[in-house]
């Protein structure tokens, strides 16, 4: 009968409407959620079919959700270095635990990259989940692999230990007087014999030869402790662009196996007519390589030039750029000493990079790459199926994902310090408010109505 129908399409107006407040209700709720994707119902019809010529059977209609999971939301500026937002395609890597995630842990996808570093070092978000990467190795090196989510792990940054860069490089500036003190009592003396060494002179004045310049320069060893060498200079008066020059340590017992006190090295250094550094015919280190070079052997060597068994450290090997080394009338000095190295240190914060590389920053200046972020894409990432917290799961409407480095095969890039704020609009939801409320009371009148002609008709049986 087509008073039946009218009542059932009457109904189904109720309950299509009744899904369009819960989904709008749920959008108004989530305007600050950070890159929640709007809910949509829209209505499609239903047609019966027509069973007797003359009469309409009315249908009904049907709520059909929508979800817009792919809109990309507006990135807002954010305090933390940690808080992350996706410029493009792709979604988060996540699970449910930071420890123990093996390959029968469920993985999930998210845009909400409002990541912090908890107790335990990991980088987890507002709802609990814990952000998966490509871990770097001791070198530095990531694998990635695009099909197989168990080659990522939650992101640590705080289980790192300390860590610490024993000196590899020294750029060293300076100028050495051309005039020299040639002709010294000192020069004859060091020509005659080792036994006037520069660094006789440094560890007994008396038993040694005085420089005529002298300086000083720190350096890391493996231990992260703070070692001193010296180079010493003495004008040759024989050859007026040579210098005899000599490195040592001070103090000299921190050196071993060394044929005068403390020393590492000696030999000539050479100019130029024009005052630049000629290392071609230097022969500081016993003949310069290329860089100059100063090696030590562990403390445990037993043999050889090495550092003093005490002090119980690794090998050193430590390249000299003495390029900027000139030789000029002009007084002695040192412009600038560039060494690398970092004593101890520990992580005082960490950088994600567009390309979604996490490094953590020490307190001694030193970076160390931790972790490669890699995004999710897929064919249909409105067909995911929405999960607790603001995530999604996979879905055979989404389709299989591929996990790439930002920024490549048309994933996104990463920007940190930044949100991606909500995809609600909150006078579009109002708006579909009032017109799913006046939806909901036509269809409610039309149930009264239909109520009222069936009254009619019993009534005519009466």
């Amino acid at each position: 009968m087509s008073i039946n129908s009218a009542l059932l399409a009457g109904v189904s107006g109720l309950i299509a409407n009744s899904s369009a407040l819960a989904a709008i209700s749920d959008n108004i709720a989530n305007t600050n959620t950070t890159a929640y994707k709007r809910t949509q119902i829209n209505f499609a019809n239903v047609v019966t079919s027509q069973v007797v010529k003359g009469r309409y059977s009315a249908g009904g209609v049907e709520a059909i959700t929508r979800h817009f999971i792919g809109d990309q939301g507006l990135i807002q500026p954010a305090a933390s270095p940690t808080d992350l937002a996706i410029a493009g395609n792709g979604f988060f890597v996540v699970t449910d635990k930071g420890t123990g995630v093996t390959t029968q842990d469920p993985r999930y996808f998210t845009r909400s990259g409002s990541f912090s570093v908890d107790a335990d070092g990991y980088l987890v978000n507002d709802s609990g989940y814990y952000l998966q990467g490509w871990p770097a190795d001791a070198t530095g090196t990531i694998v990635t692999d695009p099909s197989d989510l168990s080659q990522m792990n939650s992101i640590n940054i705080k289980d790192l230990g300390a860590q610490v860069l024993p000196t590899s490089e020294i750029l060293i500036n300076a100028n050495l007087d051309k005039r020299g003190i040639t002709g010294s009592v000192g020069d004859a003396t060091y020509a005659g014999g080792t036994a006037f060494s520069l660094a006789d002179y440094a560890n007994n004045p008396a038993t040694g030869t005085k420089p005529d310049f002298t300086f000083q320069m720190n350096i890391i060893d493996s231990g992260g402790g703070s070692r001193r060498v010296a180079m010493a200079f003495l004008k040759d008066s024989a050859a007026a662009n040579s210098w005899h020059a000599e490195i040592y340590s001070v103090p000299a017992s921190d050196v071993a196996g060394a044929a005068r006190p403390g020393q590492i090295a000696a030999g000539l250094m050479t100019f130029q007519s024009d005052g630049s550094f000629d290392e071609a015919n230097s022969t500081l280190f016993g003949g310069l390589g290329n860089p100059p070079n100063i090696a030590l052997a562990a403390s445990s060597a037993g043999a050889g030039l090495r550092w003093a068994s005490g002090l119980g450290i690794n090998a050193a090997s430590i390249d000299m750029d003495l390029t900027k080394f000139t030789q000029f009338s002009a007084t002695s000095a040192v412009a600038s000493i560039n060494p690398d190295g970092a004593p101890l240190g520990n992580v005082s914060g960490v950088e994600v990079s567009e390309d979604g590389k996490v490094t953590a920053i020490f307190d001694n200046n030193l970076v160390r790459l931790v972790a490669q972020i890699g995004l999710a894409t897929f064919a249909n990432p409105d067909g995911l199926n929405a999960v607790a917290g603001n995530a999604y799961s996979q879905s055979t409407r989404s389709g299989e994902y591929s996990v790439k480095e930002p920024q490549l095969g048309g994933a996104g890039s990463i920007q940190s310090s930044s949100l991606e704020a909500s995809k609600v609009d909150l006078s579009a939801e109002f708006t579909g408010l009032i017109t799913t409320q006046r939806a909901y009371s036509a269809s409610s009148k039309i149930i009264t109505t239909a109520d009222q002609m069936l009254e009619e008709l019993i009534n005519m049986k009466r």
